[in-house]
């Protein structure tokens, strides 16, 4: 069996203490276990980052450029190798597993262009003599805490615009599937990174807390659920650490009565119960307007969640999608599952207690597609993590908009329409962070920016695109003087333009 340690100063390091299973989710099957890291662990993988930090910080953005562009080589070279480790602890398809690692790779390519996202601001004679300019410069040492849904996209999010930058890295991702981001921080060094700039500590709330309260640390990237999003966000600001901490969602797809509705349902089955569910900016409501809307809306995507194939990633390319992470995550969706048909849902479609066999250990859940959800109900108050889609029908646009605007949640949501003015109304109006319009997972691309609203996301600045470079950086300013000939006597009065 498999022992996944830390990446430390440039090489694998064993643990010194408590270990965690890392579980097949495909079988049920324990395959490998993870370190644990304690808080003098941690404080030792800080220590040498910050030790190393400084001459990386003076190396010229270019050459710290041609790094993530070797890097990015790398990726491509090793993209079938890291889409097997990640489908093997994770449970996604191949496919979706490769997208995870090119969703990853198109922020690295974004940040190779660090040398120009650098530069600063110069006003040229700002007053008699005085001209002013400004810097970015990098925070130090930096951390992230990453979920286990997006084992190589969000670590790679976080740990390219920070070494871009010139800081160090310090990730925790999830102990669930750690070997992904093990090899990252391989290649990252393959690549060129000097030793101790990028490091990974596996760990729990332990490590996490050592992190959160070590006052060489900057910086902290969260993305996971709210309760712990808020937690760390409240921590980091008490220790006067930058923090960008994401948390649950809840989005909507609007439907209106004009929309194509073959478009509108293969979007739903995609964006509601590709990776079973796992994703922060999956569709888990369908908002169609009106009972007409409803009616063609469900009979369009009753046979077509009825026919999505379950099953582990190994049995095939046309399997739809895999387990769920955990057994512990499987019990919470069926609850809730449950919470919904007691709560008097109509459960059109419901594959929940499938069983795929020769995997009856594995931690399946089939697919599973509500109608007339109220939003009194849990399964639409709270974030399933599963492969659920709830209806909730809407009498008027007005109604749908609400119930996007009004969710505690605000992360993505999406509106199906032929009316360009409905849909430029509901992308300005909504209260939410990132719109589609008639596009099911409004994810940026990585020149743009990632990030919800209200309880989705604390903090102030966005992931990746131009955020990602001030969020890891300093603006500092110089105001200079060069005066020509020999000034006498002292000015005591604020200088002014004049």
């Amino acid at each position: 069996m498999d022992r996944i340690g830390h990446h430390i100063d440039g090489a694998a390091t064993a643990g010194s203490g408590r270990e965690a299973d890392v579980f097949n989710p495909a079988t049920g099957e324990v395959q490998a276990t993870v370190a644990l890291a304690s808080k003098a662990e941690v404080d030792r993988a800080v220590e040498i980052a910050a030790a190393a930090q400084p001459a990386w910080a003076a190396t010229n953005p270019q050459r710290r450029a041609r790094v993530l562009m070797r890097f990015v080589d790398l990726l491509n070279r090793d993209m079938d190798k890291l889409a097997e480790a990640l489908s093997r602890e994770h449970g996604k398809t191949l496919p979706d597993a490769a997208g995870d690692v090119q969703r990853g790779l198109e922020v690295v390519e974004f940040c190779i262009g660090a040398p120009h996202h650098l530069k600063g601001e110069f006003t040229d004679s700002a007053g008699p003599g005085i001209d002013m300019y400004s810097m970015r410069q990098p925070l130090g040492v930096t951390c992230g805490i990453t979920p286990f849904n997006f084992p190589a996209m969000i670590p790679m999010w976080m740990f390219a615009p920070a070494v871009a930058c010139g800081n160090a890295f310090i990730l925790k991702p999830s102990e669930r599937d750690p070997s992904v981001p093990m090899m990252l921080a391989a290649l990252m060094e393959e690549a060129g990174l000097p030793k101790g700039i990028l490091q990974v500590v596996n760990g729990d709330k332990e490590a996490v807390d050592a992190l959160l309260d070590n006052p060489t640390v900057q910086s902290v990237g969260f993305v996971g659920s709210t309760p712990i999003a808020a937690y760390i966000y409240e921590r980091a600001a008490a220790t006067g650490k930058r923090a960008q901490c994401f948390g649950g969602a809840k989005n909507h797809m609007i439907v209106m009565p004009d929309a194509d509705m073959d478009q509108a349902a293969d979007a739903l089955v995609g964006a509601g119960y590709g990776a079973a569910g796992e994703r922060c900016m999956a569709i888990s409501v369908a908002v169609p307007v009106g009972d007409e809307t409803a009616d063609r809306l469900i009979a369009k995507l009753a046979p077509r969640v009825e026919a999505l194939k379950v099953g582990p990633y190994s049995s095939g390319d046309d399997v739809d999608f895999g387990p769920v992470v955990t057994k512990a995550a499987k019990e919470n969706i069926l609850a809730l599952i449950q919470s919904g048909k007691d709560a008097g849902a109509e459960a059109v479609v419901d594959g929940s207690r499938m069983s795929v066999q020769g995997y009856e250990d594995g931690f399946f859940v089939g697919p599973v597609l509500f109608d007339r959800v109220t939003p009194d109900m849990d399964i639409y108050r709270k974030e399933i993590f599963g492969p659920v889609l709830s209806t909730v029908r809407a009498q008027s646009y007005e109604e749908a908009l609400a119930l996007a605007t009004d969710h505690e949640y605000g992360n993505g949501t999406a509106i199906f329409t032929r009316d360009g003015d409905a849909a430029r109304d509901f992308a300005k109006r909504v209260d939410v962070g990132m719109v589609g319009v008639n596009v099911p997972i409004p994810v940026p691309l990585a020149y743009h920016t990632f990030g919800g609203w209200k309880k989705s996301m604390f903090g102030d600045l966005n992931q990746h695109g131009p955020d990602a470079f001030r969020f890891y950086t300093r603006t500092k300013t110089v105001t200079a003087r060069w005066p020509s000939g020999i000034k006498e006597g002292g000015e005591f009065s604020i200088p002014v333009m004049e």
